[in-house]
């Protein structure tokens, strides 16, 4: 029953809006009800964010595809994911690309998500503990730079610091805005101190909160 469930969200909400066969068919087959509380699983395959506690969410079915797609990916990146949040993300990631770090603030989000992610034999994803905004290889056990960067919170400025740890030719994905709307950036390094920009779609996302990002209990401007 979930399994039709499944299928029927990507032709009716996925298949119209996204071009990637290969992302249609990771997101046509991951169990997105195993990254949901057993109340919630019901509502696993609508097109909807789903609560998972501590203020958090599950990002809804589009969103993840979107982003997925706009990597661009080969199967041969090392990506970085900041916001584990349910470990959704990071597992639509592990079949597309060679190697996933994802980085999560909240501790109990990161066990959960590492745990649920384990079950399923997923092996090239590991989860860290961290302030996602402010991190470099010479402070935690990541790479130095990464091929493509994934930010799956809503941040409140340009991500300077996560900028600068793509690659020449890598992508990086952002959604900035206020608390309430933001609009999803994609960014591609071309040189050493140069990066294209575009706007791909307007998006509402829970708060990066970090260093370079909200401070915890700060309102919008």
């Amino acid at each position: 029953m979930l399994e039709t469930a499944r299928h029927m969200m990507v032709e009716k909400y996925l298949r119209n809006r996204i071009e990637d066969e290969r992302v249609l068919s990771v997101i046509g087959e991951l169990p997105r009800h195993l990254f949901v509380e057993d109340a919630l699983q019901g509502r696993a395959y609508s097109n909807d964010a789903l609560p998972i506690g501590f203020g958090q969410t599950i990002s809804q079915p589009f969103i993840v595809a979107l982003m997925t797609q706009e990597l661009e990916l080969s199967g041969q990146e090392t990506v970085l994911e900041i916001g584990t949040g349910s470990g959704y993300q990071a597992a639509v990631l592990s079949h597309l690309a060679r190697e996933v770090h994802s980085v999560e603030r909240i501790p109990q989000l990161a066990q959960r998500a590492a745990k649920v992610l384990q079950s399923m034999h997923i092996d090239n994803v590991c989860v860290h503990i961290a302030d996602g905004t402010a991190i470099s290889g010479d402070q935690h056990p990541l790479p130095a730079k990464f091929d493509r960067i994934i930010v799956t919170a809503g941040g409140n400025r340009q991500p300077s610091s996560l900028l600068r740890q793509l690659h020449i030719g890598g992508i990086l994905l952002i959604p900035i805005g206020d608390s309430q709307q933001q609009s999803l950036f994609k960014y591609r390094r071309i040189s050493e101190e140069r990066w294209e920009r575009q706007n791909l779609h307007q998006c509402s996302f829970v708060k990066l909160v970090g260093k370079e990002g909200w401070s915890p209990g700060e309102d919008a401007p």
